[in-house]
């Protein structure tokens, strides 16, 4: 047994760090600054995108995102089930109303076909969350968008770094939401990103994030002066501060290096795992090129005497952070009290019953990956038929 407790995720920080948010700090701006135009710079330039608009979390992205495309009372929005809450609630901000797919059971992200079959007269936007860092089928998610007059946000929270076809996530859709938070590939804190080629959501995004207020000439109705600015609809005090936008500077200098960390990881993983009938590694289709921000593990229960609930307790036991991602949207107590209901989506249903995540972050150490794959052997050992 592990001497310490090994979470499931951990942020890294280094010297580099620290001294980039003093540098700040010593600065004469804490917010709204130049660190924050910065970091949106080398965003955009790391996505491959035109534009990027930082926001304090990724929730408060994913809503600004909901209103540049127009979102409102009566507009449906598709997603996954299996996501955070976040995917979700983002519509329900803008009075929309969410439609949920079914997902691929061998992805685990959104099914493109059943995003088709929910498609009514109604349907505004698609969702598709790039679940463990692996990208939807973004293809088949813009044809479909096309062919409806679509607009495509992806939530790339798990996929920064991640690419679809050559291209990286970031640079594909009309929007995109990134975040920051301790547990993602890089942090400042919290923080999200919205990255787009299309200039005007970029000017929509940037507005929407300080209240709805802009002082740019060119979009004013009148112009008093130059301390004059107009409140032009009801924004949102979203903006990320420039001591997160400095450590998010320094961050993204070692997201190559982090992502090429977790990759070994999930390599020793799969080897280890891969040949062991109770269990099943993750998928990776062969036009998608992961970042790995989880490491999902999927329990195959008619092998074992024991439940997904008892292998979790187990390993917890041994000191071995697991986790559980996600609980389905439309399962919590929240949607259940909006109608949705328990078997409508029986492909996330039963995956959820199913699977673990396990530790997966750049600060593990080789017997820190030795302590999770022994202990994952002995739990299953202990439980096999």
């Amino acid at each position: 047994m592990r001497n310490t407790y090994l979470p499931y995720g951990k942020q890294f920080i280094d010297d580099d760090d620290i001294n980039a948010v003093i540098e700040v700090l010593k600065s004469d701006y804490l917010t709204t600054g130049p660190a924050i135009e910065m970091f949106e710079k080398k965003v955009a330039e790391f996505v491959g995108a035109s534009y990027a608009v930082s926001f304090s979390n990724g929730t408060a992205a994913l809503h600004g995102a909901c209103f540049a495309a127009g979102i409102s009372s009566g507009d449906e929005v598709i997603t996954t089930p299996i996501t955070f809450a976040a995917s979700a609630n983002c519509v329900l901000y803008q009075g929309g109303k969410v439609i949920f797919a079914d997902i691929n059971p061998k992805t685990y992200n959104i099914d493109h076909t059943d995003i088709e079959r929910k498609i009514t007269p109604r349907t505004k936007a698609i969702i598709p969350v790039h679940f463990t860092g692996q990208p939807a089928q973004l293809e088949e998610i813009r044809k479909i968008a096309n062919k409806y007059n679509l607009v495509v946000i992806e939530d790339a929270a798990h996929a920064l770094g991640s690419k679809y076809k050559g291209k990286k996530v970031g640079s594909i859709s009309d929007m995109t939401m990134f975040s920051f938070h301790p547990v993602k590939h890089i942090t400042t804190g919290e923080g999200g990103i919205i990255t787009t080629n299309n200039i005007d959501y970029y000017n929509k995004l940037l507005q929407f994030r300080s209240h709805g207020i802009t002082r740019d000439p060119k979009l004013l109705h009148e112009n008093h002066g130059p301390w004059y600015y107009e409140m032009q609809f009801l924004g949102y005090n979203y903006r990320m501060t420039d001591i997160q936008a400095a450590l998010g500077v320094s961050q993204l200098n070692k997201l190559d290096s982090f992502v090429n960390r977790r990759k070994q990881i999930v390599a020793a993983y799969n080897e280890s795992f891969t040949e062991m009938a109770e269990l099943q590694i993750p998928y990776q289709l062969p036009d998608t090129d992961s970042s790995w921000h989880l490491y999902v593990l999927k329990l195959n229960l008619e092998k074992l005497n024991a439940s997904r609930k008892e292998v979790f307790e187990e390993l917890q036991k041994l000191k071995i952070g697991v986790n559980v991602h996600y609980i389905p949207v439309h399962t919590l107590p929240f949607y259940q009290q909006l109608g949705y209901l328990k078997g409508s989506l029986p492909e996330a249903e039963k995956l959820y019953e199913e699977i673990i995540s396990l530790p997966l972050f750049p600060l593990m150490q080789d017997q820190d990956i030795k302590d999770v794959i022994d202990a994952v052997k002995l739990v299953i050992g202990k439980v096999k038929k």
